[in-house]
């Protein structure tokens, strides 16, 4: 194919399909269209180590400026697509221009969801944290001794509340559910977390929702919880999950739900427009679901691009995932949607643990803490399709190397 393909999102996923058409040497005219004002850069650090000021902006970029022009890649930045208008090929751009495509990637990611205005979520220091500007705003409010209220109890949550109190912040998280982790994890996962934020005097509080944030002049100041307690709060960090960016798919009469839908093959129900990354919604063993992992949204941009060059094989999904809290990397292989039955796994070190999920007595996932040796082998076994045996999982005595032989 010699047309333009035209990638509307800078983000993991649009550049990850633009990097792996030219490795493949297909020389198509490529436009990437993105909505910030920087370069394509990895987000996962943004809330971490750029938070932190252990990494400068410059070191999160895919590629230097350079690459592009090089690669006969042309970017746009702060260039905002407005509409799809499929009967012509085209999108229409934020100043009303229009730009013609052949193929057209839709790589548009997630929002956060904000917390309700009419509970206080405008208020001046409630914050959620997705992109550069983000960070860079939340960077300027994380000072020692402030106080920070997180609502949400699952990474994005616990992320937060690690990189606070390394920064020397007052932290207290609520979580609405049972616990924390309760969509994502097992109860011993969670247990495991909750145990190593409270060593750090992070103050966790389950079955506790947000009733309304407290303002001054504008600021958010306190926070009224569920159980009708009052908590100062300097800063109010959302971490209560994202929506996947599919009203342009959605107003140009693609087919969603709750996403964009796809098939193997990451092709919308418009077979010259596709979808990947955390906006496309797929098949996964008869349940569609979205993943919303850098992994997720390079893989099967990497299997988009292959299929633009002519392949035609699908896209297999190998879900793995990671979250670094502290000193501590939890690292996940597999997706534990379903499962019935955990098994712990002490670790050699003090610490390390892992758990092993499974669904009607086979393997799908682990969840690793500080044990990457037990990482590495649930994530092969499963790349190899094997079921392992319970009983030597359950020993910490057993080698785990003749599972994979």
């Amino acid at each position: 194919m010699t047309g333009r393909l035209v990638i509307i999102g800078a983000g993991q996923a649009g550049f990850a399909l633009a990097a792996k058409l030219r490795t493949l040497k297909d020389t198509r005219p490529i436009t990437i269209l993105g909505a910030e004002d920087v370069l394509p850069y990895q987000r996962p650090p943004l809330s971490k180590k750029y938070l932190l000021g252990e990494m400068s902006f410059e070191r999160l970029l895919f590629r230097p400026e350079a690459w592009y022009g090089e690669n006969d890649v042309e970017i746009r930045l702060s260039t905002p697509v407005e509409e799809i208008d499929r009967s012509n090929k085209t999108v229409r751009l934020f100043n009303g221009s229009t730009l013609a495509y052949e193929t057209l990637a839709i790589a548009t990611g997630s929002t956060p969801r904000r917390l309700p205005a009419a509970i206080g979520g405008d208020l001046k220091g409630v914050y959620t944290v997705r992109d550069k500007a983000d960070a860079d705003r939340l960077a300027e409010e994380m000072k020692p001794g402030r106080r920070l209220l997180i609502v949400g109890g699952g990474y994005i949550g616990l992320e937060a509340a690690a990189v606070a109190r390394h920064l020397g912040l007052e932290v207290t998280l609520i979580e609405m559910a049972d616990r924390i982790l309760a969509r994502v994890a097992a109860a011993e996962t969670a247990d495991a977390m909750r145990a190593i934020h409270q060593t750090r005097d992070v103050v966790i509080r389950e079955k506790t929702g947000l009733v309304r944030l407290i303002g001054q002049d504008g600021r958010v100041r306190a926070a009224e919880l569920s159980d009708g307690s009052v908590v100062d709060a300097d800063i109010v960090i959302a971490g209560i999950g994202v929506t996947p960016n599919d009203r342009l798919a959605a107003d140009a009469g693609i087919e969603t739900a709750n996403g964009i839908l796809v098939d193997a093959f990451a092709r919308t129900s418009d077979p010259s427009v596709y979808a990947m990354g955390d906006c496309a919604v797929f098949d996964w063993k008869g349940t569609k679901i979205r993943l919303e992992s850098v992994q997720n949204a390079v893989d099967q941009a990497e299997a988009a691009a292959a299929v633009m060059a002519g392949g035609s094989d699908p896209y297999r999904p190998k879900p793995w995932f990671w979250s670094d809290q502290y000193d501590v990397k939890l690292q996940i292989a597999g997706f534990n949607l379903g499962y019935d039955e955990t098994v712990v796994r002490p670790g050699a070190r003090e610490g390390s643990m892992s758990i092993w999920y499974f669904a009607g007595g086979q393997f799908i996932a682990v969840d690793a803490i500080n044990d990457a040796k037990a990482y590495v082998t649930g994530k092969k076994l499963l790349e190899l399709g094997r079921n392992v045996d319970k009983a030597v999982i359950a020993d910490p005595a057993a080698d785990l190397k003749p599972l994979l032989a």
